[in-house]
């Protein structure tokens, strides 16, 4: 008899499965992409369409032909400084040593003035060099500026920045209590990584969350063959936590990696179909087109970080046609 190779269903890399704790990612990773004075940025989902361009991927086998490739319009309104957080790497992690603060909500003892945080580098000029130090940029969104998110709170979040203390002292004296663009981050053939929640479907049973098979009929009980045919042996008297159960299904914070920028742009007009986008609207900021598909539904905060994976060689796309076909029928 041969052997049956029946590996099991569903990955459990992600478990425990359960609901994010806010629709704001935090990015923990420490890897830091090189000659970029800012990590990332931050946008809602608008939608997805379809484009035209040509083929300028090395070795594809439609090089230099033109291809439809579906992509996804994210609109980036300007972000504002408001802050900025000075970390100390110890045995035990990162350590908040300081901050400092602008505009309304800057505090008494800060006072918004980053020669506080220059006084700590220069009297740890020797943990510079060890590179014990690093700084965070502190941000905050204008979801009021964004037609189709029907938020008013802002959204305040980390970005990391290129890791050297002293550029990024210097750069932050430039832009503190300003506002920052997108295109001040990325440009055209970039490859950046996406980080947001899912969307949310509750409750589901083993065969959706999981994936595991439908029982034949020989096998059902009661005609029920929507679960798993065993939950375990008799010793240990438990149900280990690796059985396929129902459960909370979706809204949880994932990373798509290696998402090509197609297009970086400031009129909204150009990608928006007629009537708007459905469930969104119009785009009326500066957007990014990206390829493929992002995590979430539309009007989500999405969190955009210049990619660590190895990809291939960034390369300006030449975009022949962009669909704007009206929504609102589909």
């Amino acid at each position: 008899m041969s052997k049956r190779h029946r590996p099991r269903r569903g990955s459990l890399a992600f478990s425990p499965r359960k609901r994010a704790r806010s629709e704001t990612c935090r990015i923990k990773r420490e890897e830091i992409a090189a000659g970029r004075k800012i990590q990332g940025f931050a946008g809602y989902k608008a939608g997805m369409t379809h484009l035209i361009l040509t083929d300028n991927t090395p070795h594809s086998l439609t090089k230099g032909m033109e291809i439809s490739v579906p992509a996804t319009i994210i609109e980036i309104p300007p972000v504002k400084v408001e802050g900025f957080r000075l970390y100390k790497n110890t045995d035990y992690g990162k350590k908040a040593v300081t901050e400092v603060w602008g505009g309304a909500e800057a505090e008494a003892e800060n006072g918004g003035d980053l020669d506080k945080i220059a006084d700590i580098i220069k009297s740890s000029a020797r943990d510079v060099q060890e590179l014990n130090l690093s700084m965070n940029m502190i941000i905050s969104t204008l979801p009021k500026v964004v037609s189709g998110v029907p938020k008013k709170k802002h959204e305040i979040m980390e970005i990391k920045m290129s890791g050297e203390i002293e550029k990024d002292l210097e750069y932050a004296r430039e832009v503190f209590g300003k506002e920052i663009r997108a295109g001040d981050v990325f440009k055209e053939g970039d490859f950046v990584d996406v980080t947001a929640v899912t969307m949310g479907k509750g409750t589901q049973g083993p065969v959706k969350r999981w994936g595991v098979m439908i029982q034949n009929a020989k096998a059902r009980r009661s005609g029920r063959g929507r679960h798993v045919g065993c939950i375990g042996a008799w010793t240990p008297r438990r149900v280990r936590w690796r059985i396929p159960q129902l459960g909370q299904t979706g809204y949880q914070q994932r990373t798509e990696y290696n998402k090509r920028v197609l297009k970086i742009g400031e009129n909204g007009e150009e990608i928006t179909p007629k009537g708007g986008f459905l469930k969104y609207g119009v785009v009326r900021n500066d957007y990014i087109v990206l390829k493929g598909s992002v995590p979430g539904p539309k009007k989500r905060l999405v969190r955009i970080s210049h990619s660590i994976r190895p990809h291939p060689e960034s390369s300006i796309p030449d975009i022949v046609y962009i669909s704007k076909e009206s929504q609102q029928g589909h």
